[in-house]
Parts: structure tokens; C-alpha cells; sequence
């Protein structure tokens, strides 16, 4: 055999298994890596929390971009582990459809299906955002499949959460990127004289340089960035969207005693595949400075 020949086969070798190695990377990056829920436990303190909600835990879903590319058996393996968790409160940060790459009135229809699978979180203490995705397939049409499904919607608005005497405030904006948040509706500055802890629910991370200078506010929980999706080692996310290109994920300490949080997501958009970048569930408890430890 000529050298040229042996070439030739090492040449047809070396791209036959670059083939095969590619088509590994999508195997595994959109089927076993996007469909492997990581749960991270965090352990979150609040300067103002009372020493009476001293190891509350809250658990927070993103991004869900339910049947564009999550199916209805990894929504439901997401619910399922939430219950096996059984956090105090449920809190649930935008996005449960996509706006493509299917039609618009298919992401629309698709909320009420999803809302159907979130309600069958065991936890009653239970509120959700809108993402850009759902304002875009239509803002009133996901509000009202989370509400008749038992998944109240927190547009610009805030509730108390009271347990033993002691409280703190979850509120929630309207999405940045595609409506008109207001803080002064969902965290007012009235809050901040109860010396009590207020957690904010809004969609775009990038949004807490807003809150900082807003004030008042102790934690703050996003999605939308999914981490990058899709990231290659020493380089990092490929592609994160606008009002997610600061804060990627994980968590943020930030000016005035502010703390971000940005969960990873659930599904994907763009391209069915995650790449060193597993969807999240987020157990988060949170810890008061003042509580008397044995």
C-alpha cells in the first residue's frame, strides 16, 4: 500500500470518527444533558428575616418553554420532584411557553396544558411571573391559564406571607423586555419601614441593577439567561439574550444588601439541546442572622 493511500485512510478515518463524535455531542446534548433536573440547594441569609422563618424554603421554577422542546413527561418529573422537595413556597419566574419556533397561537395554547402539570405542585403557597415568551404568545392568555389552574399571577403586585407571628413580601414586576414593570406597585418603598424582607420574582436578572438603586428589596429571583444553554468550556455561554448578559446564573451579592438570584431553567429555545449547562430546580433557605442556634 502507497503512502498517498495510507493517507487517504487516515484522512477518511479521521473524518469518519469526527462524524460519529459530533453526533455523539447531539445525542447527548439533546437528549440525556437537556433532560437531566439538577437540584441546587442553597442557603440564602436575609439581615431582616425573623428568627420565626429561620429555615424557610423556597423552591424556584423557570423557563419551563413547555412543548418547544419540553414534553409533557419532563414537566411532570419537574412537579414531581418540587413534591418530593416540599418547600414552604413555590415560586415560579416566567416563561412556561415559547413564541417559536412553532406559531404563536400554538405557544398560546400551550399555556393552558402546562398550567394544567404546575398545578399539581403540592404546595400551596404558590406565585408566578410572566417571561418575554409569554408576553409575547400573549400576556392575558398565560395569566389566565396559571389563574383558573390555581397559579396566581404577581403583575406588579406583592403578597404577604405570614407564618408565626412573623412575615415577609413576595412580589413580582411585569416582564422588562416586552411590557412595563413597576417597583414602586411590586416592592413600595412603604415596605421597607415594616423592617420586614421583601423577595422580588422578575424574569430578567439584568433588572437588579434597577432594583439596587430602587432600594428596599433583599432577594431577588430570575430566569431567562438558562444559563447560556449551551456552553463550551474555557469560552463559556454561547449566546445569553438582552437583560441577561450580566447575570448569567447562580447568585450575586449586590448594593444595598440586595442578593440575585438566576435559576438555569427547564427547557430550551433556539436549538433543542443543553451543553454544560443542566436544566435547574432551585431549593432555596433562607436563614436569619438573628436566629438562636443550639
Amino acid at each position: 500500500m502507497s503512502e498517498e493511500s495510507k493517507h487517504f485512510i487516515t484522512r477518511r478515518r479521521f473524518l469518519q470518527l469526527s462524524g460519529l463524535g459530533a453526533a455523539g455531542l447531539l445525542a447527548y446534548s439533546g437528549e440525556f444533558e437537556r433532560h437531566h433536573l439538577e437540584i441546587t440547594h442553597r442557603t440564602i441569609e436575609l439581615k431582616r428575616l425573623s428568627p420565626a422563618l429561620d429555615g424557610l424554603r423556597i423552591a424556584q421554577i423557570s423557563d419551563i418553554h413547555y412543548e418547544q422542546y419540553t414534553e409533557p413527561s419532563f414537566a411532570r418529573h419537574v412537579v414531581a420532584e418540587v413534591n418530593r422537595l416540599a418547600p414552604d413556597i413555590v415560586l415560579l419566574t416566567g416563561d412556561y411557553v415559547s413564541e417559536g419556533p412553532m406559531p404563536t397561537d400554538f405557544g398560546a395554547k400551550s399555556s393552558y396544558p402546562c398550567a394544567e402539570i404546575l398545578s399539581g405542585i403540592q404546595c400551596g403557597q404558590r406565585w408566578c411571573v410572566l417571561g418575554n415568551h409569554d408576553v409575547t404568545v400573549g400576556a392575558e392568555i398565560v395569566t389566565d391559564a396559571l389563574k383558573v389552574h390555581g397559579l396566581p399571577v404577581l403583575a406588579n403586585a406583592n403578597v404577604p406571607f405570614e407564618r408565626d407571628g412573623a412575615r415577609l413580601w413576595i412580589g413580582g414586576v411585569k416582564d422588562v423586555g416586552k411590557s412595563h414593570p413597576d417597583l414602586h406597585l411590586a416592592a413600595p418603598r412603604k415596605l421597607q419601614a415594616e423592617n420586614e424582607p421583601v423577595i422580588l420574582m422578575g424574569h430578567e436578572p439584568d433588572y437588579a441593577d434597577t432594583v439596587v438603586k430602587h432600594g428596599g428589596v433583599d432577594l431577588m429571583l430570575s430566569g431567562h439567561t438558562h444559563g447560556g444553554q449551551v456552553r463550551v468550556p474555557f469560552i463559556g455561554a454561547l449566546y445569553t439574550p438582552p437583560y441577561g448578559r450580566k447575570y448569567i446564573e447562580g447568585l450575586f451579592h449586590l448594593k444595598n444588601d440586595l442578593q440575585l438570584y438566576v435559576n438555569r431553567g427547564i427547557g430550551a429555545v433556539g436549538v433543542p439541546f443543553r451543553f454544560d449547562c443542566r436544566p435547574e430546580l432551585t431549593l432555596i433557605t433562607l436563614r436569619s442572622p438573628h436566629a438562636v442556634t443550639g
